[in-house]
């Protein structure tokens, strides 16, 4: 190991609990002595669970190993050849990886010590288009038609798919952190999987995006629907209104007056085990 960084959030400042995580950056000579054989994750303690994966940065192959220890410190160790780091210093140009704050622990070669400054930029969202708005509207209402036919089959795993999956996290929430950036300027850098976001909405919105959530009742689920849809139209139209982008009315009363006719229909009656795996 020639260069051991600390980065994401334990490097920079940001509020830190008993599970966060550390976040390591090793710079090695040879990448193969510490990807072909995991042993020398022991120096730090027993594995409990480990994930491995192989990537790629700047056309060099990297490779990351995601450890949780028996004493539960969870340590996602990535690993970068040395040419990697020289190539990012010679070029002035921060990572994804370090772009939001690095702390320098182990310095070997004196390579480190070159690393441009963190922009801080790398993980906030570009102003979106109108064409990428439309296309999530579009999508979105797409979605619910999915939603409200299966939970008119009774088929609640499906229906909970596109309600949970797709529409709370792909498409709701993408529109939760556009109003957000509106407001913002667009220098607001979004947490994971809407981490944190209670803290830079309105009370009025998280009480509403709360009401997306449903349990296994399938008209609690039908009411979740709903709620998504309203917070949905009226976040996208005001951060239509914003950007000068033309919400889709049409498209929404169709929809709308869709879901609200198969939630309005007598529910599927149940078929037998041998109905349903022959269907």
């Amino acid at each position: 190991m020639r260069t051991l960084i600390l980065e994401s959030s334990r490097a920079n400042g940001q509020s830190l609990d008993s599970f966060s995580d550390y976040d390591v950056l090793l710079v090695v000579d040879d990448l193969s002595a510490f990807t072909d054989d995991d042993a020398w994750l022991r120096d730090f303690g027993t594995p409990l669970v480990m994930l491995r994966d192989r990537l790629e940065t700047l056309g060099m192959i990297t490779a990351t190993r995601l450890v949780l220890y028996e004493d539960y410190t969870k340590i996602d160790y990535v690993l970068w050849p040395t040419d990697l780091l020289r190539e990012v210093v010679a070029r002035q140009e921060s990572t994804e990886l370090l772009d939001w704050g690095y702390r320098i622990l182990v310095d070997k070669d004196g390579i480190a010590a070159g690393l441009p400054t963190p922009t801080r930029t790398a993980h906030i969202p570009a102003r979106t288009s109108e064409h990428e708005y439309l296309a999530l509207v579009n999508e979105f209402w797409w979605e619910t038609t999915y939603v409200a036919k299966n939970l008119w089959r009774g088929d609640l795993l499906f229906a909970r798919y596109n309600l949970d999956v797709v529409i709370r996290y792909e498409l709701l929430l993408r529109m939760v952190e556009w109003r957000v950036e509106v407001d913002r300027g667009w220098t607001w850098k979004p947490g994971l999987l809407g981490r944190g976001l209670q803290h830079v909405v309105s009370p009025e919105t998280w009480a509403e995006l709360e009401q997306t959530l449903a349990g296994a009742d399938i008209a609690a689920n039908w009411q979740a629907l709903f709620a998504a849809t309203a917070l949905f139209r009226r976040l996208a139209v005001e951060v239509g209104v914003a950007l000068g982008y033309a919400y889709p009315h049409e498209l929404d009363r169709g929809v709308t007056a869709y879901l609200q006719m198969v939630h309005g229909l007598p529910a599927k009656a149940a078929e037998s085990p041998g109905e349903a795996a022959s269907g």
